[in-house]
């Protein structure tokens, strides 16, 4: 847009200042403040002083300093259940917190949101990924949901429809996606079967990397369990995260 009647010098309607004169002012300061004069070095210090003291309040904005130029953090979102929310111990001792931590030396440009809550099922993370991904614009996002399904007794196909849902409306967001396996205690039968295998079914379905089984190496070994027998101890934390850390990796390069 053209500026009417040569604007520079018309006040600003907002503080009332008149921006041409008081670049003026502002130039006249710096040169007196500058200009050679012998024995009056103490003068043109005070000047400086000053000049210093007084743009900020005629309006005249001093050049800000230079900021870092790299990129952004981008950000892993973990999306889970109570295995990955950190229930009944610390949550600086959950293992997305751990893997927060090893990010900072194994791959410093990424950050962590764990979006995890306790009694998640599949269905509930359908309704809920969508203003995270909105939000948070995430570039890997990290599904650990079923548990609660299987828990439940619910449709396995119900469950892999909405694992597919979530994986695409990652994508759609522009993210890489980790599934995270869960297997069901060897009592659930056929069903806990089913269930397992619908996480690698899903996978092969969208191209996604091999899900790793969250509980590998901890589901056998009772005293990595809490009293309830469902979630491990916070010293179970670590395996946890050795457990995805393989499979996610490579989405981070």
């Amino acid at each position: 847009m053209k500026r009417m009647n040569g604007g520079a010098d018309r006040p600003s309607a907002r503080s009332g200042r008149n921006p041409g004169i008081i670049a003026r002012i502002g130039r006249r300061l710096a040169d007196e403040a500058e200009r050679p004069r012998p024995g009056h070095s103490a003068r043109r210090a005070a000047l400086r002083l000053i000049l210093l003291a007084a743009l900020p309040l005629i309006g005249i904005a001093l050049p800000a300093p230079a900021l870092a130029t790299g990129a952004a953090p981008r950000t892993v979102l973990v999306f889970g259940d109570s295995l990955s929310a950190g229930y009944g111990i610390r949550q600086d001792a959950a293992w997305p917190s751990l893997l927060a931590k090893r990010l900072k030396t194994k791959a410093p440009g990424y950050t962590v949101l764990n979006a995890s809550i306790s009694g998640e099922t599949t269905a509930g993370g359908v309704s809920r990924l969508p203003p995270l991904l909105a939000k948070h614009k995430p570039a890997v996002v990290v599904i650990e949901l079923g548990a609660n399904d299987g828990l439940r007794g619910l449709p396995v196909g119900e469950m892999k429809k909405n694992l597919v849902t979530m994986t695409r409306a990652a994508k759609a967001a522009g993210a890489k996606v980790l599934l995270v396996r869960i297997e069901l205690p060897p009592n659930y039968g056929a069903y806990a079967r089913t269930v397992g295998a619908a996480f690698d079914e899903v996978a092969k379905a969208e191209k996604l990397p091999v899900p790793p089984f969250l509980l590998d190496q901890v589901a056998s070994d009772r005293r990595l369990f809490q009293a309830d027998g469902l979630h491990p101890v916070a010293e179970a934390q670590g395996r946890l995260l050795d457990n995805v850390w393989p499979a996610l990796a490579p989405l981070l390069k």
